[in-house]
């Protein structure tokens, strides 16, 4: 599995070079990448079918237990499956749809990264391994949404996303450390075997209500679904990926991942279950605002995504109906949403329209897309004989069993919506006459939409093909081995009666849609999304506010910002540690040392009267030069010699820039706050140096650089081996340092000499 990960993303990688040697034929050639893929994961059924999980791990940083692990079993398998087998179609579809497009390469690129990086999320067993997928979708994700950069719509989008799912991956990666340190481990296979260890610590609420805001962003629930349909503004190919099999399911798999070990308290359940039926409700209410194809399906996404949520919430809550349920549902949903978005933009590309109310007859000049849409539409409804209908059936009897009463006439009203959805999708293919000059796209925009249709026919009358994979998924999930006989007739119960319910409401939505929909296009009230953009305002407002501050162009605010910082800072860790005490064996100064420091004293003091900068400059050298006496009276004249020659070079230096600087004045009066910083960052020094002071000596570090200067360093002076020898590479990046300033104030001195000498030049050609 590691081999599968590192070779899509290498893939990918090559993805431009063989769009620039093939042409328009690429598409059906990096589609063998995903193909080989799917090939790969297949060959592994019969082991995970046995009940084996297959582990793989290679060493990252082995210090910290962090290590790219990689594990699967039938949750895994089931994700890999979908996201190589409809990354296939995805692929050739991509050729066909964004055909002639002048960064169709980029594009090629961009999706089998997006691929790769989903790949290694649902395969990942490491915590890092998979918070780094989980950031590279979010990141490649991104640039799919704003493909069309040069559209305003596009970028907005794409930076909605961005935000809402990486504030959400903040949330995760803090939940993700606190289950690692609660469970000792940072192997998911691992934490999810200490489920009561991990429901029973102290930490259990924070760490759940993090990664439920992680997968709830990511997966777009209420009330953080407003980005999913935002994201139309990317190309079709991303929407039916997207939407089917890849980043809105990540935080359902995540979910799913945890639940045996998250999962089996009251607040997991109710959580889930709460916010799930809210983001069903919410998708299929919104649903009635729009007439675009690619809206209509997003927002039957978002009313799925719930229902995926809702479904693991009662996975504790039965004994196998739920999990059966979401494998059930999981598969028919990706079937049929990827096919419909494929057969959208077919028709899109096609008949240069998406609304519902405009197009007509679409079966007679696009019979393929319209066989692909009808047998989808099936799907979506959750009518007999595709797996949509077993899916539906077997959700309705886990609910009758977990949920109250309620909730399952709540999740009833969705399901109709979607039953509504499907004839609003199905009518334009056989009411009135096509439109002039429509016909059948190329292969690659039916390929894809009826590969996947048939295979939701395929699966609805023979179940049992997909049996063995839905109970190895429904026992990842549930954490126990589950057994289940998927039937196509489950005979004459209430949940039967209740898809029929479902149905008949969902006709009369149909003939109500455009009332509905009229009422429901008024002006909506605020929401989610206004609170986003609101939100974004003020910290833009805020990032405004702080720049001027923090970036005004003084010189003096800025030393006053970082004076105050390290005040604050060090003062308050000083404090903290109880360090500030002085020292009780200090040895009395000497006579001379105290006549020097208080000449010290003396000059500061009346440096701060002082209104010429020359004369403040001069001055504050006598201060320096009265440190480096200190230390020659403390027998260290190489020190003292260092603090003469830096004291004398920085007084010409700064004596230099005050005589270039014009109109700078006299030194300003009366500023207490410039006053309060110096006595406080002068105090916070001598608090540091008393409090090091009360630290016993450690000799360690002088008496290794005594032993090794002459023997290794050759040298006897060790402050100059120590230098050259130990610290070399520092010395010598300082170095470089200085001369790459010194080389760039040249260039400006010689930039500003030219530039004078050639508005004099002007000057005297403009003189008549």
């Amino acid at each position: 599995m590691v081999v599968a990960t590192a070779i899509a993303f290498l893939g990918a990688l090559t993805a431009p070079w063989f769009y620039r040697w093939l042409g328009q034929a690429a598409g059906w050639v990096l589609a063998i990448l995903p193909l080989s893929l799917t090939v790969y994961f297949a060959s592994l059924l019969p082991a995970v079918l046995a009940g084996q999980t297959v582990r793989h791990s290679v060493a990252w940083v082995p210090s910290l237990g962090v290590n790219f692990s990689f594990y699967l079993d039938g949750l895994s398998l089931l994700f890999a499956l979908l996201i190589t087998g409809i990354g296939t179609f995805i692929v050739i579809y991509s050729g066909g749809y964004l055909k002639g497009h002048p960064d169709l390469g980029r594009f090629y690129l961009v999706i089998l990264l997006f691929m790769a990086s989903m790949l290694g999320l649902v395969l990942a067993d490491n915590i890092v391994t998979l918070f780094v997928m989980w950031e590279l979708t979010s990141l490649t994700s991104y640039l799919l949404i704003g493909f069309n950069h040069s559209e305003f719509k596009s970028r907005r989008a794409a930076t909605q996303a961005l935000l809402v799912t990486a504030g959400g991956g903040l949330a995760l990666l803090a939940g993700l450390i606190l289950l690692a340190g609660m469970g000792g481990s940072w192997e998911i296979s691992e934490l999810l075997s200490k489920g009561e260890v991990l429901r029973g610590h102290v930490l259990y609420l924070p760490a759940l209500i993090l990664v439920l805001l992680g997968a709830f962003t990511k997966s777009a629930q209420f009330p953080f679904h407003f980005w999913l349909p935002n994201a139309m503004e990317a190309p079709t190919p991303v929407s039916a990926y997207l939407h089917s099999a890849t980043m809105v399911k990540a935080g359902v798999y995540l979910l799913a991942r945890l639940q045996p070990a998250l999962g089996g308290s009251e607040v997991w359940s109710a959580a889930l279950m709460t916010f799930g039926l809210a983001t069903l409700l919410t998708g299929a209410t919104l649903t009635f605002r729009h007439t675009d194809l690619k809206r209509l399906l997003a927002y039957s996404t978002v009313a799925a995504l719930g229902a995926l949520v809702f479904t693991i919430g009662m996975v504790p809550l039965t004994d196998y109906y739920a999990a059966m349920g979401f494998a059930t549902f999981l598969l028919a949903h990706s079937l049929y949403k990827g096919g419909l978005f494929m057969a959208a933009g077919a028709v899109d590309h096609e008949a240069g329209s998406r609304d519902v109310t405009q197009l007509a007859g679409l079966f007679r000049v696009m019979p393929l897309t319209g066989v692909a849409v009808v047998l989808a539409a099936l799907s979506l409804a959750g009518l007999p004989p595709v797996l949509g209908f077993i899916g539906k059936e077997v959700l309705y009897v886990a609910a009758l069993q977990a949920a109250p009463a309620w909730m399952v006439g709540l999740a009833l009203l969705g399901f109709a919506v979607w039953a509504m959805l499907a004839l609003l999708l199905v009518v334009p293919f056989f009411r009135g006459q096509p439109p002039q000059g429509v016909h059948e796209g190329p292969p690659s925009l039916w390929l894809g939409p009826m590969v996947l249709a048939g295979l939701g026919l395929l699966l609805g009358l023979f179940p049992g093909l997909y049996n063995p994979l839905a109970e190895a998924v429904a026992s990842s999930v549930k954490g126990q081995a589950v057994a289940y006989h998927l039937k196509l007739w489950p005979g004459f119960n209430l949940a039967l009666l209740l898809s029929l319910l479902t149905v008949l409401l969902g006709m009369g939505l149909y003939f109500l849609y455009p009332r509905l929909r009229a009422w429901m296009a008024q002006e909506p009230l605020p929401g989610p999304e206004s609170a986003y953009v609101a939100l974004l305002r003020g910290l833009m407002r805020a990032a405004v506010g702080v720049e001027r501050l923090l970036q005004s162009g003084s010189l003096r605010a800025y030393l006053v910002w970082i004076f105050a910082g390290l005040v604050t800072l060090v003062g308050l860790a000083l404090l903290r540690g109880g360090q500030v005490l002085w020292p009780g064996e200090a040895s009395s100064p000497a006579p001379a040392q105290v006549l020097l420091l208080g000449l010290m004293l003396l000059g500061a003091l009346f440096a701060l009267r002082l209104r010429s900068h020359l004369a403040m400059v001069v001055v504050l050298g006598m201060v320096g030069a009265g440190v480096a006496l200190v230390f020659l009276l403390q027998n260290a004249p190489d020190l003292s010699i260092t603090q003469f020659l830096v004291e004398t070079l920085t007084a010409i230096l700064i004596a230099l820039v005050l005589l270039q600087i014009r109109n700078i004045g006299p030194v300003p009066h009366g500023r207490w706050l410039d006053k309060a910083v110096a006595l406080g960052f002068g105090g916070m020094v001598t608090l540091l140096m008393l409090g090091m002071l009360t630290q016993p000596l450690e000799l360690h570090l002088s008496q290794f650089f005594a032993q090794k200067s002459l023997p290794e360093g050759f040298g006897r002076n060790i402050v100059n081996v120590i230098l050259v020898d130990f610290r070399g590479l520092d010395t010598f990046g300082e170095i470089t340092v200085v001369g790459l300033a010194g080389l760039g104030v040249w260039a400006l001195l010689v930039k500003r000499h030219r530039g004078s000498s050639l508005s004099s030049r002007r000057k005297r050609e403009e003189k008549p």
